[in-house]
């Protein structure tokens, strides 16, 4: 029987879910709570669905965001929402979620106490997976936002975000932050997902293509037609 498109999707998100629940059981066997960083948008949905009916100790799992948009956690562009939705449910609904808003009128305003928050968690995360988009970003580390230099080289824990390519103001966490994991993860689907990716594995300007600023250390790739 051929293999159809969405078939191999949901097959590499299986696969992706089996390896993050391994990973988060190996390092709940060392420490009393562990961190785990997702990231939004429509790829991860398969993936979290499966995450969230393995088993393991979600009672001491912290789940975080590697981004958001700075909306109502109710807006249809909520990353927020979204996790609550397809990530804590099932087993997975006995994690601690905590989202990157608060009631600050932009992100700006709202960073310091965000950033205070996360910091609360067990470091360095278990895991964090990223995405990835077309022009190369990923979390809200874009190649037309003017804080993409802070994002890139900050210490800080989140910065927030804007980009002319992008409508809703951002919050994100650093890629010093998002280094400060034992494993990274990148989801992608698609070829042309597939032939960015590849264009960032051959160059060298962070600026461009944001994802190359995670390419220098180890970063397991799941990808899908």
């Amino acid at each position: 029987m051929k293999t159809t498109e969405a078939d191999a999707r949901t097959r590499v998100a299986h696969d992706l879910a089996v390896s993050v629940a391994a990973a988060l059981r190996e390092d709940l066997e060392q420490q009393e709570r562990v961190t785990l960083v997702l990231s939004g948008g429509s790829t991860p949905k398969p993936f979290m669905q499966a995450l969230s009916r393995m088993t393991l100790a979600w009672s001491r799992v912290d789940i975080t965001l590697a981004d958001e948009r700075w909306v109502a956690t109710d807006h249809d562009d909520s990353n927020d929402r979204f996790v609550r939705t397809h990530m804590m449910i099932n087993a997975a609904a006995e994690a601690r979620f905590h989202p990157l808003v608060n009631e600050a009128s932009t992100p700006e305003a709202g960073a310091e106490e965000v950033g205070q928050r996360l910091a609360a968690l067990t470091w360095p995360a278990s895991v964090v997976v990223l995405g990835m988009g077309g022009d190369g970003h990923t979390a809200s580390l874009f190649p037309d936002s003017a804080e993409l230099g802070d994002g890139l080289e900050s210490e800080a824990l989140v910065i927030a975000a804007h980009a002319p390519s992008v409508g809703q103001p951002r919050i994100s966490l650093t890629r010093d932050r998002l280094m400060r994991s034992h494993r990274r993860y990148l989801h992608l689907n698609g070829g042309d997902k597939k032939a960015v990716l590849a264009n960032a594995m051959a160059g060298s300007d962070r600026h461009e293509l944001p994802i190359r600023a995670f390419l220098d250390a180890p970063l397991a790739l799941y990808w899908a037609p």
